[in-house]
């Protein structure tokens, strides 16, 4: 498998990587398997697959406890990358960035995947309470203590409603990077990024890209849409975050379709085994070699799937075809 570079400090990947979340967090829990999940993370690990993202906060707590399990077999095939800065209560999540509380989550996280360094430690949202330098001071105390390898922080787009007029969807974010910056090299930042949801092309890819940062692509399969196995108005259990975001409304899944249809031709073109799924991870790989998808999943099946897409080359009239798909409606904005 074609092999891609997290930062400066050349830690290498595979060009597909793992998102455990839905393992144990945001999607149905009726539908959730441990031992699916161990079957998943070995898989993907089998196939070449060695980034496996997960953050504290999933569960709480629990997804690290599965990864962990898996790294306890088979920790020198694996790139283990997590998150710190959220809490998990009752109804809701707050951010915490306190010097302290990191450090003490850092250890947490180390027992629960049982290993003794992280590889990649990001920071899943900013305390509005503490200026991140000292947030991010802290975190690089970790890779001083040789307990981590290198920094990340999460992006979070500030939709149409929440930003001055003329402003981008990461200029935020960019701004921190650039105070971050200062205080220890960031050597990859996680976005969401996507065939539906392409706005980090605008500023924050050209950004990392200048720097040589790695971009993990979240929700690189539009939580799972991209994939053309969702039915417009199939419904979503309540626990599913699907359940309350505007793109799966059984009126926008329709609206919707000739996404999928476009890259279900694209994929046809390539061969009948080829799948839309493969397309639109393929299409971010061609985006970037700074890019790497970290689609999520659950079934073995799906992580041998989306791996196949590191193997697939689109052609420049695949490019363009999808450059000429529609924007997807029923957007936060």
């Amino acid at each position: 498998m074609e092999r891609r570079t997290i930062g400066a400090a050349t830690l290498r990947v595979g060009a597909i990587g793992l998102g455990c979340m839905p393992m144990s967090w945001a999607y149905t829990a009726s539908r959730r398997s441990g031992e699916e999940s161990l079957r998943a993370l070995h898989a993907a690990l089998d196939s070449g697959v060695s980034l496996l993202d997960t953050a504290d906060m999933y569960g709480p707590f629990t997804n690290e406890l599965l990864v962990g399990r898996v790294l306890r077999q088979r920790r020198a095939g694996a790139f283990v990358s997590t998150k710190v800065g959220l809490l998990v209560g009752d109804s809701h999540v707050v951010a915490n960035g306190r010097p302290g509380y990191v450090k003490r989550a850092c250890d947490a996280s180390l027992r629960r995947l049982q290993t003794d360094v992280i590889d990649l430690y990001q920071l899943h949202r900013p305390d509005p309470e503490v200026p991140i330098e000292e947030t991010w001071g802290a975190m690089a105390e970790l890779v001083a203590a040789g307990k981590v390898r290198a920094l990340g922080l999460c992006a979070v787009g500030a939709r149409a409603a929440q930003r001055r007029p003329g402003a981008g969807m990461h200029d935020t974010t960019i701004r921190q990077l650039d105070r971050v910056q200062q205080v220890f090299p960031v050597s990859c930042v996680q976005a969401e990024l996507s065939v539906w949801s392409p706005e980090a092309l605008d500023s924050l890819v050209p950004w990392c890209a200048a720097r040589g940062v790695g971009v993990l692509a979240a929700m690189p399969l539009g939580n799972g849409f991209l994939s053309g196995t969702l039915t417009p108005g199939q419904g979503f259990e309540p626990d599913d975050v699907r359940a309350r975001h505007p793109r799966f409304t059984a009126e926008m899944m329709a609206a919707n379709q000739p996404i999928v249809a476009g890259l279900r031709r694209v994929a046809r073109r390539h061969g009948p085994e080829v799948t839309a799924a493969q397309v639109a991870l393929a299409w971010l790989l061609a985006q970037s070699p700074h890019v790497i998808p970290v689609p999520g999943a659950k079934r073995a099946a799906w992580v041998v799937e989306n791996s196949g897409a590191a193997e697939l080359r689109l052609t420049e009239d695949d490019l363009a075809e999808i450059a000429g798909l529609p924007a997807a409606l029923g957007s936060w904005d």
